[in-house]
């Protein structure tokens, strides 16, 4: 929560307007996440002890695409976020739908680094994971009980339910190649991937655009 606030002050010190900031929040915390280090990035989960011989693989293992639709817990609010990944550099690219604002998330560097192009504005953060698991590895953290299969996306992928430090249940659909395709918690689906396409990402898609005006981050 502290990680969720500290991007919104950021992005309330780029200037973005209401709608704006909303999806850029909505960005950090899926994937979150989604961002796709692992379920502790798309989920905000706090997770250990992981059973690695009965968990799912979080982290792709091919160059991957994927369009996805994202609920507010109260499921009020329906945005569409696009993620981008290369696996040759692990690095993870996220783009709000309608917004001058996207994300570069590299592991190698930890770094996060939330452009707003409208603004020509950028500011570089540490990555929010303490670490990836490594692609075609299963989950070093958390706890792991295999639900079932499903389709989503027309991709097959296996159930799996987590809990958070406070208890909370999620249950997460992940591919056999480290694909996330959906996320439900209370009942409620808050993550679905609409589209997924398995192609090769090249390294224009990460790189920052030049002559952009450098903000530090906001601090708690």
């Amino acid at each position: 929560m502290r990680r969720h606030m500290v991007k919104l002050a950021q992005a309330d010190k780029m200037g973005l307007s209401q709608p704006k900031r909303s999806r850029a929040v909505h960005a950090l915390r899926v994937s979150g996440g989604a961002l796709i280090a692992s379920l502790l990035v798309w989920c905000g989960v706090t997770v250990t002890s992981a059973q690695a011989q009965d968990a799912p693989f979080i982290t792709p293992s091919a160059d991957t695409d994927v369009l996805y639709e994202v609920t507010s817990p109260t499921g009020d609010a329906v945005m569409k976020q696009r993620m981008r990944w290369q696996v040759s550099s692990l690095r993870q690219r996220l783009d709000p739908e309608n917004s001058p604002v996207f994300m570069i998330t590299s592991w190698p560097d930890h770094t996060l680094t939330v452009v707003d192009e409208g603004r020509k504005r950028e500011s570089v953060m540490p990555a929010p994971s303490q670490g990836l698991t490594p692609p075609g590895k299963p989950a070093m953290t958390g706890t792991y009980a295999r639900l079932g299969g499903s389709v989503v996306a027309g991709e097959q992928c296996t159930l799996w339910r987590t809990k958070d430090a406070d208890g909370h249940s999620s249950d997460v659909c992940y591919t056999a190649d480290g694909i996330l395709l959906q996320v439900a918690q209370g009942g409620q689906i808050t993550v679905r991937a609409l589209t997924v396409s398995r192609t090769a990402q090249p390294d224009s898609v990460f790189a920052v655009p030049a002559g952009l005006k450098t903000e530090a981050p906001a601090t708690p």
